[in-house]
């Protein structure tokens, strides 16, 4: 299991449950560092989704903890807490078909006074590989260009400030290959200069283990382990989804797994 350290979380959760209808999802209990990695696994309908609402200050807890920055989340004002930390969803869609440089400057749009705005947002295009779609309006995009906008609009939000947080939402799934690792690259950079901590919902295992710190384990709505990546084992994700995983190495090192056909018991 993880060990946390001696320094003041970033974010910090202490049982914290959260009630759906019928349903109760927690205790959670975790704590993240500025400049932390960290992937939340776990199979569909576990409470990952959820967990990340949570965070987001979308959903309250019923009872238990969570602070950001030492102060309590309920206490944070929307608006200072949009400019610590950002959010990039799974739907890459807007409700109109705005211009491309309006759509990344939405990240900034509680600062009342932002006189490096245009540039900042074509920086922050840069990054994301999206700097030639900015003469483009939003509803003409595909839907890897438009990963690619809501990615940079991410980047606009936290661009100026350090030891943020981002909150990634298996935004990248339909995406080909490529681009996946090319923009998850400049996620890594980006929060590296910064000290920002990612805590990114996957559903990709073999992302999981070659990008990230720290692997979170939900399962029937529980936290069920908080590991470090570089000693996840195979039986420890065959637990978590209930499946058979072979695996293997890659000429540079990496492991990589992958479902097999034969049955495991558990």
């Amino acid at each position: 299991m993880y060990l946390a350290t001696n320094q003041e979380p970033l974010l910090a959760l202490h049982n914290v449950t959260i009630d759906l209808g019928k349903r109760t999802f927690g205790p959670f209990t975790l704590s993240v560092q500025a400049g932390e990695r960290i992937a939340v696994l776990g199979p569909s309908g576990a409470g990952k989704s959820t967990l990340l609402k949570l965070l987001a200050r979308e959903l309250t807890p019923a009872g238990g903890q969570a602070t950001f920055c030492q102060l309590h989340l309920k206490e944070w004002s929307l608006a200072d807490l949009s400019r610590r930390r950002a959010i990039l969803p799974q739907s890459h869609e807007v409700a109109f078909g705005l211009p491309v440089e309006l759509v990344i400057g939405l990240g900034r749009v509680v600062r009342a006074y932002d006189p490096d705005i245009r540039s900042i947002v074509r920086q922050a295009a840069e990054l994301a590989c999206a700097g030639h779609l900015l003469e483009r309006r939003f509803d003409t995009l595909s839907g890897g260009e438009k990963a690619r906008v809501q990615m940079a609009r991410v980047f606009a939000q936290l661009w100026d400030v350090e030891k943020g947080l981002l909150l990634v939402d298996e935004p990248l799934a339909a995406l080909d290959p490529g681009l996946q690792f090319s923009l998850m690259d400049a996620i890594y950079t980006f929060a590296a200069q910064r000290s920002h901590a990612i805590l990114a919902i996957l559903h990709d295992i073999n992302q999981a283990l070659q990008g990230f710190d720290r692997l979170i384990f939900i399962k029937n709505g529980s936290l069920t382990g908080d590991y470090i990546s570089q000693q996840m084992t195979i039986p420890l994700l065959e637990a978590l989804y209930d499946v058979s995983l072979i695996s293997a190495v890659s000429d540079s090192g990496e492991v990589i797994v992958a479902p097999s056909k034969a049955q495991k018991s558990f």
